[in-house]
This record gives structure tokens, sequence and C-alpha cells, in this order.
């Protein structure tokens, strides 16, 4: 289907019927417009018979927040279906990670990498950031037309993801390619079956597999896998586990900030005003990633497993349903975040934002994706009047990761 025909698909449909879990959604920008009428009609939605199976959408801020701090009554855990609407544990594509864990065994692993992000560790990262983000806004052409997620949002994220994973700078961009099989749907033009796919993410086991091998003679860095490799807790998992902790840092570290530094341009083109009142008050700045990322939202969902029957508003969710907690929607619902559709660089309350999600597995590299996107735009308003989005992004075709794949701009000379 088209945009225009997903559009009557929306108005036209019984509520009940809603599947609001198609790429095809996503990839046309069309996801939020039945995000808003879930939220409006159904905020605690069951969908029967999905293209991923029967699922409970959980449209609502409160909701959401309420699920995420009550982990016992909704588990993350692999064995029990894992965070993603995709996600099996007899699935080969997937693998056990501390996200994919519930407590006691979450907090015992991600107090190992903790320290990556210590304040001592985030101030020598800032400096780096610096240096590429002025060597890559340099280097950039002026007049001309070009990709940026080519050029910029990915660039800055593959150097900072080879930084933190010990991984050689020289060859930081198979990082990239490996996180884009990882959240790839089979089916795709890129990955037609689960052999492709699983053929790529080999590559990259075979890599980290060798890495941690030299690790575990020598883990005394400070990058995540020498932490992982020094832990008690952490140095003996198995080749499953660790697979699945390296695709969960990848895939965490790649698409946030990559699809926030792309979406920062999208949403200054189409406000070009909140460019104006940020030049005017330049203190904004300090404020500017939470709104970035509430209006991006890099990660659309996570999903949990009921491990009881439950009343949530005036529906019943029945142990071992699936729940799907859409950030997406809970960073546009107007009940806590004002005009939500709008980016708004003022906005006062942009830090209650989904898009880290909240409770025990709020994403433990949060600050790094601010100092990434806050460094940046300082050295890019230092440069450049404005960016100009020259034709519509190209918009990844996934219900998890909420990015682009291409992005064509030019900045004015």
């Amino acid at each position: 289907m088209n945009a225009t025909t997903f559009e009557t698909h929306l108005h036209n449909l019984p509520i009940d019927a809603i599947d609001v879990a198609q790429p095809e959604l996503f990839r046309l920008g069309l996801a939020p417009r039945y995000f808003e009428r879930l939220r409006r009609e159904a905020p605690v939605h069951y969908c029967a018979q999905g293209l991923f199976g029967a699922y409970w959408s959980i449209t609502q801020h409160r909701d959401i927040e309420a699920i995420e701090l009550d982990p016992e009554t909704f588990s993350s855990d692999h064995l029990n279906g894992g965070i993603t609407i995709t996600s099996r544990p007899d699935d080969p594509q997937f693998f056990p990670s501390f996200i994919a864990m519930d407590p006691p065994r979450h907090a015992e692993q991600r107090k190992v990498v903790a320290p990556a992000f210590s304040h001592d560790r985030l101030r020598f990262l800032a400096g780096q950031l610096r240096l590429w983000s002025e060597e890559t806004l340099d280097q950039l052409p002026i007049g001309g037309e070009f990709d940026w997620v080519d050029r910029v949002s990915v660039e800055l994220t593959a150097r900072t993801l080879a930084l933190l994973l010990g991984y050689p700078q020289e060859r930081c961009r198979d990082l990239i390619r490996w996180s884009e099989a990882m959240v790839a749907l089979p089916g795709s033009p890129a990955f037609p079956t689960v052999a492709d796919k699983l053929r790529v993410m080999q590559e990259c086991f075979a890599a980290f597999d060798a890495i941690w091998d030299e690790r575990l003679k020598d883990p005394f860095g400070d990058d995540l896998i020498s932490m992982l490799a020094s832990g008690p807790k952490t140095r003996g998992m198995s080749r499953a586990e660790l697979h699945g902790t390296i695709l969960l840092l990848i895939v965490g570290g790649n698409d946030t900030s990559r699809s926030a530094i792309s979406g920062s341009i999208v949403a200054f083109d189409r406000f070009p005003e909140e460019l104006t009142t940020l030049r005017r008050h330049p203190e904004l700045i300090a404020g500017l990633t939470p709104e970035i990322l509430r209006w991006q939202t890099p990660i659309a969902h996570m999903r949990r497993t009921a491990m009881r029957d439950v009343t949530l508003g005036d529906r019943t969710i029945r142990k071992g349903d699936k729940v799907v907690l859409w950030y997406l929607s809970g960073n546009r619902d107007e009940g806590v975040f004002e005009h939500a559709e709008k980016f708004d660089v003022s906005r006062p309350n942009a830090r209650r934002h989904l898009a880290f999600g909240a409770g025990i597995h709020r994403c433990v590299g949060a600050r790094v994706a601010d100092l990434q996107i806050r460094i940046l735009w300082e050295e890019l308003l230092r440069r450049f009047e404005r960016v100009e989005v020259c034709h519509p992004p190209v918009r990844s075709a996934s219900t998890f990761t909420h990015g682009y794949t291409e992005l064509v701009v030019k900045i004015p000379g």
C-alpha cells in the first residue's frame, strides 16, 4: 500500500483490527498517525492477528513508564521472548544479553560496563568527540548536495563505537554494517533470507571472539570488552551471551546516536524558527539533546512478556502475552508534552522523554549520546547558518529502529 491507501485504511479500520507493527508504516512515516488514534481510543490495545503475531500495544506515556518500572510482572528475559516484537528464544537471530535479562542477573552484568561511562571517561570522550566533530564538519562540501547520514551520522557514530569497544578505528565502519545486519528483517533487499543475515552476523562474532580471547589474557584496558573480560560475573559468560552482549552494545551505540543526529537535521529543517531561537538563546543547547531524542525517538519500541495476569486500564493482559511499549507513541503523548508533534528547543519537560526507556533498563550509554549530539551542534552552529534538506528523507523500514537510511542535504555557500 502507498501512503494514501494507508491513510484511508487507518480511518476505515475498526479499532480492534489495527496492526501498527508494520515496517511499511514506519518507512512511510505514518506510524505516528496510527499511534495517535490508539492513544485516543485504545491506549492498551490488543492485536490478535498481527504481522508478527498477537501482541498488546501500550501507547500512553504513563502506562509505558509503569510497565518499565515493574520488571517482576513484565519480563525482558531472552528465554521469555526478549525485547523486540519479533524476538523468540528459539530463533537463531536473537541472543541473550543484559538488556534481555531480568534482575538479579541484569544488574550484575550492567554494573560491569558502567565504569565505561564514568565522569572521567566521559571527559576524555568529550575531547575526542570534539576533534571528530570538527574534522567531519570541516570536510563537508559547501553548496553541493551530499548524504548527511553517511558523511556525518554514520561517521561520528562508527568512530565513537569503535573507541568504546576497543575496535580498530580504521575498520570502524564494520560496526555499522554489522549493526544494520542485526536489526534487519529477513526479506529486506540487503538480507533476503535469515541465512544471509546470519552470515554477516557471524563475521562480527568471529572478529569479537578474537578480541575477547585477547582481552581474557590481558583484561586491563578501559574499553567495554576489557571490562567484561575482567568482571568476575562476566568473564566466564557463554559465547552466546558474549555474542548477545556485543550485539546489544553495537546496536545500542549505533542506532540511537545515528538516528538522533540525522533526526536533528530533519527537525531544524522542518521547524526553522527553532534554529533562530537556539541562535538567539545559545544557553538552550544544554537541553537540546532531550528534545531531539523525544522528537525523533530512535528506538521505536521495546517488548516485554507478562509473567502473570494483570489489569491495565480496563483490559486484562494474560500471562505469557507479548506487550509492546511504543516509545515513539509515548513521546508524542499530548497528555505529557504540549503540542507534542512540534520540535521545541525550549520545551520545559523534554527530559521526560522515553527514548532511553525507564527504570532498570534505561540506556546505559545515555550520557554518551548526549555528548555526541550536543558537541556536534555546538560545532555546527559555529560553522554553518543552516543545513537544508534537499529531498524527502528515506526512512528505515523497521518497527524497531526509527531513523533514516538517506538524508540528502546542502550547506548554502
